[in-house]
This record gives C-alpha cells, sequence and structure tokens, in this order.
C-alpha cells in the first residue's frame, strides 16, 4: 500500500520510496526530515480542500506536511 491511502490516525512503517518520482531537493529534503525506509510515521490529518492535500505526518516528535503526490511515491506496510 501507498503512504497516501493510509487512513487518519494510523501508523505505516516505509518500506520502499520511488525516489525518481521526486525532484531531487524534494527527495533530499524529505529524507533530511525522517521520511524515509525503516521509519514509522502516523498520519496525523489530511487537508480538506484539493483532494485532501496536504497530509500532516507525525514522525517522532515533528509534524511533516507532505503532497499526495509524494505520498504516493512511498510504499508501507501496517506498523
Amino acid at each position: 500500500m501507498t503512504l497516501d491511502r493510509v487512513p487518519v490516525g494510523h501508523s505505516a512503517r516505509i518500506v520502499a520510496v520511488d525516489w525518481s518520482r521526486l525532484v531531487e531537493e524534494e527527495a533530499q529534503r524529505l529524507q533530511a526530515l525522517g521520511v524515509d525506509v525503516g521509519s514509522t510515521v502516523e498520519v496525523a490529518h489530511r487537508g480538506v480542500f484539493g483532494g485532501s492535500d496536504p497530509i500532516a505526518l507525525g514522525i517522532g516528535r515533528m509534524t511533516v506536511a507532505l503532497r499526495k503526490v509524494h505520498a504516493a511515491a512511498i510504499e508501507v506496510e501496517a506498523a
């Protein structure tokens, strides 16, 4: 399953990221924020406009906003 399909309030572990689907600078920024293989994330909130964009992820003690197109490039499994 991809991260964009995880319901609000659920956690998931990142098992793969298709970095080629992202602009290099965006990929580097996400990795610096901890969005990478092995990380556990929780979908904290989804935007209400434009198809639920952005998605707010809890990563450790941080909250990171992620566009739905970026979340679709991240493969996850239930945590």
